[in-house]
C-alpha cells in the first residue's frame, strides 16, 4: 500500500519535489531537508481532493486538520504554485478508490466554518452577514494577528526593519496628507475598523471624524478606543451601513480596506454615495486591493478566500476603479501602488500569528487559526508575485472645475 499512495502521489505530482510529503500509511517523497512538510493524515484528505478537485479541495483537507503543514507555510506554497490545478484523470481517480475505498466520491461536510450565506448578493443584509463571518470573532484574536495597532489594511514601511506599529501610523499619516486634513475639519472614515484611523486624525490633525462599520464588535472596540484615547468629544463611531449616512457634507472621506467588500455591481452606488457625501472640493482617499485586469479579477466565488475569508468579496482592475470614480463626479488626481508594503504587512500578520498560536487555536479554534495561516501566507506570495496590488486613489470632488489644488501640490 506503501508503494501505491506513493506511485499515486508521484504521478500526480512528479519528481523533484520543493518540498517533502508525508503520509498515514508510510509514504515519504521529495527531500528530507525541505523546508516545509505537507503531511497527509488520513484518507479524508484524498477524498476532499477528489470530492472538490483544486484549490477548494486543498483548503477544505487543511482546514480539517485532513492535512497539515509542518514548517515554513510559504515554503509549502511552492508546490501550489508549480501545480495551480492540479485534475485527476480516470487511471488516478481509480487508483484513488483501491487506496481509500468504493465511497472515495461521497462528498464529506465541509468545515463547519466554511460560509454559506442567503439572500441578494450585496444587500445591505447580506453585506452585513459576510462582514460578521470575518471582523465578529473575537477582537482579542485580531489583537494577537494585528499587534497595537490594530490595523487591517496595508502598512508603510520604510524599510524591511521598520516595526508594524510604526508602519501603520505611517500609513495613517500619508492618508491624512493627502486628504489635507487640517483642524475642524469633518472626515468620514468608511469602513472604520477598530477606530485607528479615527484616532490618528483625531489626535494629529484636529479633525472632527464619523466612523462607520458593520461589524458590531468592531464598533463596540473602536468606541472603547476612542473614549480611552481622549478624543470622544471629537470621533463618533456607528454601527451603520455607508448607504445611510445622510448628516454630510464631509471635508473628506477615508476609506481604508473596506472597498474589497463593495462588489463590481455595487461600485457606483458606492462612488455616487462618497460623492454626495463630500463637499465641493472634498477629497476621497480610497485604498483597496486591486487584481491586473484579466478574467479572473474577482475572488472566485467557489474558492478559498470566498468560502472562508471574503464571502462575496470582489477584486477589481484599477482602471476600472478610476473610471467609475470619475464616471461618478470624483476626478482622480493621484494614484499610488503600495503592493510591496502590503506583502510586508501580511508577512508581520503571519509572524505574529505563528508567535502566538497556541492562544489564538484557544480563542477562536483550530480551523479559524488554519484559515488564517493559509490565507495570509497566500496573500503574501500574491502581493509580491505581482498577482495582486494595493492602490490607493485620491479624488476631489472638483464641481465647475474648481478641485481646490494648487499647481504644483505634493499630493
Amino acid at each position: 500500500m506503501t508503494a501505491s499512495l506513493g506511485s499515486l502521489l508521484s504521478d500526480v505530482l512528479g519528481h523533484n519535489l520543493p518540498v517533502r510529503i508525508t503520509a498515514y500509511d508510510g509514504t515519504d517523497l521529495g527531500p528530507p531537508d525541505a523546508e516545509a512538510t505537507i503531511v497527509l493524515r488520513s484518507p479524508d484528505a484524498l477524498r476532499r481532493v477528489v470530492t472538490a478537485p483544486g484549490e477548494l479541495g486543498l483548503a477544505r483537507a487543511y482546514v480539517a486538520g485532513d492535512l497539515d503543514v509542518e514548517g515554513d507555510i510559504h515554503a509549502a506554497l511552492q508546490l501550489h504554485e508549480r501545480l495551480p490545478d492540479v485534475r485527476l484523470g480516470a487511471r488516478q481517480l481509480a487508483a484513488v478508490a483501491r487506496l481509500v475505498g468504493m465511497d472515495t466520491l461521497r462528498r464529506l461536510p465541509p468545515p463547519a466554518i466554511e460560509a454559506r450565506l442567503r439572500g441578494i448578493r450585496h444587500s445591505k443584509e447580506r453585506d452585513a452577514a459576510a462582514i460578521a463571518h470575518h471582523y465578529d470573532v473575537s477582537n482579542r484574536f485580531y489583537e494577537l494577528v494585528l499587534g497595537a495597532s490594530m490595523t487591517y489594511s496595508c502598512a508603510l514601511f520604510d524599510g524591511p526593519s521598520t516595526t508594524l506599529d510604526a508602519a501603520q501610523a505611517a500609513k495613517y499619516d500619508l492618508i491624512c496628507q493627502k486628504l489635507r486634513l487640517e483642524p475642524g475639519m469633518r472626515l468620514l472614515d468608511v469602513g472604520c475598523g477598530w477606530g485607528s484611523m479615527l484616532i490618528h486624525a483625531a489626535r494629529q490633525y484636529g479633525v472632527k471624524a464619523v466612523g462607520v462599520t458593520l461589524s458590531k464588535r468592531q464598533a463596540e472596540f473602536a468606541a472603547k478606543r476612542v473614549a480611552e484615547a481622549g478624543v470622544g468629544d471629537r470621533v463618533a463611531v456607528r454601527l451603520q451601513d455607508y448607504r445611510d449616512v445622510d448628516d454630510g457634507p464631509f471635508d473628506a472621506i477615508s476609506s481604508i480596506g473596506m472597498f474589497e467588500h463593495v462588489g463590481a455591481a455595487g461600485l457606483a452606488t458606492y462612488f455616487g454615495r462618497l460623492h454626495d457625501l463630500l463637499r465641493p472640493e472634498g477629497r476621497l482617499l480610497n485604498h483597496g486591493i486591486v487584481h491586473p485586469p484579466s478574467p479572473r479579477s474577482r475572488f472566485a466565488r467557489r474558492g478559498f478566500i470566498d468560502r472562508y475569508v471574503f464571502p462575496d468579496g470582489e477584486l477589481h482592475d484599477v482602471g476600472s476603479v478610476q473610471t467609475v470614480m470619475e464616471s461618478s463626479g470624483l476626478e482622480v488626481r493621484h494614484s499610488e501602488n503600495l503592493r510591496e508594503h502590503y506583502a510586508l504587512t501580511l508577512r508581520c500578520w503571519g509572524e505574529n500569528l505563528e508567535r502566538h498560536w497556541d492562544e489564538v487555536v484557544d480563542e477562536v479554534g483550530a480551523a479559524r487559526a488554519r484559515v488564517w495561516r493559509l490565507y495570509m501566507a497566500a496573500s503574501a506570495r500574491n502581493f509580491e508575485k505581482g498577482n495582486t496590488g494595493l492602490q490607493q486613489v485620491l479624488g476631489v470632488r472638483a464641481d465647475r472645475g474648481r478641485s481646490g489644488f494648487a499647481l504644483r501640490p505634493a499630493y
